[in-house]
């Protein structure tokens, strides 16, 4: 039986990849695109599936109920991905209403949606699968475990507070209206598409355009890192085999302080000039010509309220989905560098250099 999918925030980085994993995996189910494109939402993103007829794209806000409505409507949609969000840390301290209103207004704009449509209309078999953060728990110390799911929840930012509050409202549609909804807490992702302001992606293309890498304090924090299409491969699993109501955490058991991430990608892009002349040309401010990218670290200022550590603990989507990561943190990483030099045609437009 074919679906068809609502996928919101899908011309950002973690929604595009999951709507190209589904509409490779599942062809004959119906995706609507569904993105207000802010400044980190592409629709160049989707460019290969709208050509191909793949997607629909609709460009609407999540906080905009009578376009949410329609779109469930007209696509006669019977699942919601969820993945709409203001996620930028720094931008939620320095600007925390687009936050309050995105993360919770919209996802409660969502639900109700959902429910109207859902419960009150046409009483069909749906899903609303919600995609959070591991960083509503907080902050754990180096000899902490990881986080599981049933961890009481202590955000310490206004993005993961915004976070937090709509994965309550999830919850409540389900035990107040019966809603069949799911959620699930992703550690940090990486891969294609990822916008050039998040660690990763802002170092690559940092390096290859000879530009400081900021590492806040001595680079000692700690995330761990999932690949992206991995992460959608993990969701795929909850809505295929989760049980409604319940929440799962999708993460890459695999922990890197921030600094040892920006050296090791000073390695591979010295690595990769050292064996392809071309680069240089290419990218001739960058010092990994001369085998030197580190020489751009720059430690700055702490952030406000930098959480030390987030740890993800994913057995029990391994357990009861049979979900674990397909790709190592070097195989992710490789083809995350291979993605980004290849396609300097999709981040280049996206920087403000001076």
């Amino acid at each position: 039986m074919s679906r068809s999918l609502l996928v919101t925030g899908a011309a950002g980085f973690i929604g595009a990849n999951f709507v190209y994993h589904w509409s490779e995996t599942y062809p004959e189910d119906t995706i609507v695109a569904f993105d207000a494109l802010t400044y980190a939402g592409n629709r160049a993103s989707l460019a290969t599936l709208e050509a191909g007829k793949r997607a629909h794209f609709v460009q609407a806000n999540i906080c905009d109920a009578k376009a949410v409505a329609q779109a469930i409507e007209h696509f006669e949609v019977d699942t919601i991905v969820h993945f709409a969000a203001e996620s930028h840390v720094d931008r939620s301290i320095t600007g925390p209403d687009a936050f309050i209103e995105t993360n919770i207004v919209g996802t409660h704009t969502l639900l109700a949606a959902a429910r109207n449509a859902w419960l009150t209309g046409s009483g069909q078999p749906h899903r609303f699968h919600h995609v959070s953060t591991d960083e509503v728990f907080g902050s754990l110390s180096k000899e902490a475990p990881a986080f599981t799911e049933d961890l009481r929840y202590e955000p310490n930012s206004p993005y993961s507070a915004s976070k937090a509050a709509s994965d309550h409202l999830v919850r409540a549609y389900h035990h107040t209206y019966g809603l069949n909804v799911t959620t699930s807490n992703c550690s940090n992702n990486y891969g294609p598409f990822h916008f050039p302001e998040k660690l990763i992606p802002l170092c690559l293309t940092n390096i290859l355009d000879g530009q400081p890498l900021p590492v806040y304090g001595d680079g000692s924090n700690i995330r761990d890192w999932l690949y992206v299409r991995d992460h959608a491969r993990g969701i795929e699993r909850v809505l295929v085999d989760g049980s409604v109501g319940e929440t799962y955490n999708i993460g890459g058991n695999n922990e890197w302080a921030n600094i040892d991430i920006v050296k090791l990608l000073c390695k591979m892009v010295n690595e990769r000039f050292g064996t392809e002349p071309e680069l240089a040309v290419r990218f001739p401010l960058s010092p990994a010509a001369t085998g030197d990218a580190e020489s751009l670290i720059t430690y700055v200022e702490d952030r406000a309220g930098h959480d030390w550590r987030y740890a993800i603990d994913a057995s029990k989507v391994e357990r009861e989905l049979g979900f674990a990561p397909a790709e190592t943190f070097e195989t992710g990483i490789a083809k995350t560098l291979n993605w980004y030099l290849a396609n300097e045609d999709w981040w280049r437009p996206l920087l403000k250099r001076g």
